[in-house]
């Protein structure tokens, strides 16, 4: 199948031994998460299930933005899930192949239990992992971006969480009359020596992807938000990859509309990374 034959929110491409793996939210109210495969980005087999709700699993709606990672050897996921009378919260799985099964890994939610909380990005520095992750808008009206140390073996957090930035920090808020200010989909990459995050949010009716920056190429640094967006078009949730010839890619869904959705990948340069009219 074609791209443009999956129905897809959230997507993300994990390359790895020569071969592409496609994973994303089903939708809003499924479970359930799956991966397409392909080797030229272009013609895609699947979906095949790699995670499916089990009895006694904490998390038994919401299914959203899986993200998954080569990692000591194993293959580990990131996803958010909420249960009943349960905040929502990035949980990590584990895995022997990037086709699953996934399995828990840990005791529940990394994020913190009282924080209604999506899109826990895996980020390693100097050899120590990180996880940088949204407080959602819905529990706080002013949706945060924030970080928290792991433990090497990804099973718990060893740091209470910091605030990076807040949505209306962006400038697209300047002039706006909105009513909740958005932070979703956060990804970090490092750039020569600088750390960028792209992650999105919603103004004015518009599903936008924007670009924050640490001042010292680092994850403790000072963030800002620059004043020019990644991209407007109704599209987002995005991350960037490296193709297995070397260039840079961007895959994002769009439209922003329930079951219309579908994977976009298109190429980047670097130079659309760099500083450009910086808060």
């Amino acid at each position: 199948m074609k791209l443009n034959d999956i129905n897809l929110r959230d997507p993300y491409i994990l390359p790895f031994d020569g071969k592409y793996y496609l994973y994303g939210s089903r939708g809003f109210h499924y479970t359930g998460f799956d991966v397409y495969v392909s080797e030229d980005m272009e013609n895609w087999t699947g979906p095949n299930s790699v995670l499916e709700f089990q009895e006694g699993f904490w998390g038994d709606r919401d299914y959203w933005a899986p993200e998954v990672y080569a990692y000591n050897g194993k293959f580990v996921m990131f996803a958010s899930f909420k249960g009943e009378n349960l905040c929502r919260g990035t949980q990590a799985l584990i895995a022997d192949s990037p086709e699953g099964p996934f399995t828990p890994l840990g005791n529940g939610a990394l994020t913190p239990r009282d924080w209604e909380c999506l899109d826990g990005t895996l980020y390693i520095e100097d050899g120590e992992p990180y996880m940088v992750f949204c407080h959602e808008w819905a529990q706080i009206v002013n949706g945060t971006v924030c970080r928290i140390k792991l433990s090497k073996d990804l099973k718990e957090r060893i740091s209470e969480p910091e605030v990076l930035w807040s949505a209306k920090e962006a400038y697209c808020f300047n002039d706006s009359d909105e009513q909740r200010f958005v932070t979703d989909g956060p990804f970090l990459l490092k750039i020569e020596d600088e750390l960028i995050c792209i992650w999105s949010t919603l103004c004015n009716g518009s599903y936008m992807e924007l670009i924050s920056r640490s001042d010292n190429g680092r994850i403790d640094g000072k963030w800002s938000i620059d004043n020019k967006a990644l991209f407007t078009e109704d599209g987002g949730h995005g991350m960037i990859f490296k193709s297995f010839d070397g260039k840079y890619k961007f895959t994002y869904h769009s439209p922003n509309k329930k079951e219309e959705e579908r994977p976009c990948i298109v190429d980047i340069s670097l130079c659309d990374l760099k500083e450009n009219d910086k808060k």
